[in-house]
C-alpha cells in the first residue's frame, strides 16, 4: 500500500505528482463482467459520476469490499484513492484480503482525515485531478455534512475530470444527492465449489435510486477475482475459491447470517 496521508495538505502535494497519468475517456462505463448488469447500464456504471452504496454495520464489511471492486475496476492501472475519517474507520486495510479480491495494494492510497469537514475538502480536491482511477469517499451513520450541495460539489468535480467516486455509507440513511445511482449491499452466501470447499465473494444489490433510468431492480453479483470480473451465481462452481470481502478490514470480520434469505435478480 502506498504510505497513507493525514493531511490535506499531503494529500494535494501526492495528487500533483500524479498529473503525468492519462485520464480516464469520457463517457466511458465501469464494465462489470455481469452481463444482465451491465446490460441495464447500457455498458456499465458510468465513469465520471457519483455512486452511492449503502450498508449496515453487519455488512460493512462487504459493502466496503464492493466498493473498492468497482473503484478497481473504473481505475484499472491507475491510481486508487480511498478517503477514511480517523475516528470512524471500523478497522485497517488488509493486504492478503485486498490481494484475495484481485486488488493491487501498490496502486492503492489512503487518506485518514480528522473530521468530516476535511474529508469532504479533500474527496473534492480528488476528484480534480484527472490522474486519479477512482475514489472510495467512506463515511459512518448520519454524516450530516454530505447535504445535496456538498453532493452536487462532488458530483461536479467527477463529472469535469472524469473520475468516478463511490460514496461508502455505513450505518447511513439515504438522503437527497447528487449521484448518479444509489445502492443497498447485503453479503449474499456462496455457493460451496468442489469438496465442499468455499465459494467466492458474493454480494446482493439493491437499486434504490438512479437519476436515468428505473429503480428497484436487484442482482445477485459473484466476484471472480482471478478473471477480474463478476459473474452470475452459477458461475461460481466452475471457478476455484477466492476469499470473502469480509477479510478486506483487518478489525471488521463480518460473518455472512446463514439464515439471510436469497435476493431475488432482476430478470
Amino acid at each position: 500500500m502506498v504510505e497513507s496521508v493525514n493531511t490535506l495538505a499531503a494529500l494535494r502535494r501526492h495528487i500533483a505528482s500524479l498529473e503525468g497519468i492519462p485520464a480516464t475517456q469520457e463517457g466511458a462505463c465501469i464494465a462489470t463482467g455481469h452481463r444482465p448488469f451491465d446490460q441495464a447500464f447500457q455498458g456499465g456504471l458510468a465513469q465520471g459520476r457519483i455512486h452511492e452504496l449503502f450498508g449496515n454495520e453487519e455488512d460493512e464489511g462487504a459493502t466496503a469490499g464492493l466498493s473498492l471492486i468497482l473503484a478497481h475496476l473504473a481505475a484499472n492501472e491507475s491510481p486508487l484513492f480511498w478517503l477514511r475519517l480517523a475516528n470512524g474507520a471500523a478497522g485497517q486495510p488488509y493486504g492478503p484480503g485486498l490481494t484475495a479480491l484481485g486488488i493491487d495494494s501498490a496502486h492503492l492510497l489512503i487518506g485518514v482525515m480528522k473530521d468530516e469537514a476535511l474529508l469532504l475538502r479533500a474527496a473534492v480536491d480528488a476528484l480534480r485531478c484527472p490522474a486519479l482511477g477512482a475514489l472510495v469517499i467512506e463515511l459512518r451513520g448520519r454524516a450530516p455534512l454530505l447535504d445535496l450541495t456538498a453532493s452536487r460539489r462532488l458530483a461536479l468535480a467527477a463529472e469535469a475530470s472524469g473520475v468516478t467516486a463511490f460514496l461508502l455509507r455505513i450505518g447511513g440513511d439515504p438522503a437527497p444527492s447528487a449521484a448518479d445511482t444509489r445502492w443497498r449491499v447485503t453479503a449474499a452466501p456462496s455457493v460451496p465449489l468442489a469438496g465442499n470447499a468455499p465459494g467466492m465473494t458474493a454480494f446482493d444489490l439493491s437499486l434504490l435510486r438512479r437519476r436515468s433510468g428505473p429503480d428497484g431492480m436487484t442482482w445477485r453479483l459473484v466476484w471472480n477475482s482471478d478473471r477480474g470480473v463478476f459473474g452470475e451465481e452459477c458461475d461460481e462452481r466452475h471457478n476455484r475459491r477466492s476469499d470473502s470481502a469480509d477479510s478486506l478490514l483487518s478489525c471488521a470480520v463480518v460473518p455472512v447470517p446463514p439464515a439471510r434469505p436469497a435476493a431475488h435478480r432482476a430478470a
